[in-house]
């Protein structure tokens, strides 16, 4: 199985930064598009970021020229670099990757990490 690990979530005041950091492992044999998500208290969960694995990316407009999404393929690692953070930020951020199972094979998967809490104090 493939698995997604995030870190780099933490207590930060508003305008700081914060790098968040998804390594997957497992029996990878392809990922696609990575991405990351967030879950504020009392909403559904939303697009963050996502980056394909030829570097194209895609923003949520609530954080656009805020935050950086990008991604080592040889470390099958993505990355948000968050800077200018508001209280408004503030959430469990998931990352997500479109993967292929070398042992489960023919379709690519959609994984889930075990989310990592930012918090943006004012």
């Amino acid at each position: 199985q493939v698995q997604l690990v995030e870190s780099g979530g933490g207590l930060v005041q508003a305008g700081g930064s914060l790098r968040l950091s998804c390594a997957a492992s497992g029996s990878i044999f392809r990922i696609d598009v990575m991405g990351w998500y967030r879950q504020a208290p009392g909403k559904q969960r939303e697009l963050v970021a996502t980056i394909t694995s030829g570097g194209s990316t895609n923003y949520a407009d609530s954080v656009k020229g805020r935050f950086t999404i990008s991604r080592d393929n040889a470390k099958n690692t993505v990355y948000l670099q968050m800077n200018s953070l508001e209280p408004e930020d503030t959430a469990v951020y998931y990352c997500n990757a479109n993967a292929v199972d070398r042992l489960l094979g023919y379709r690519y998967r959609e994984v889930w990490g075990q989310g990592t809490l930012v918090t943006v104090s004012s």
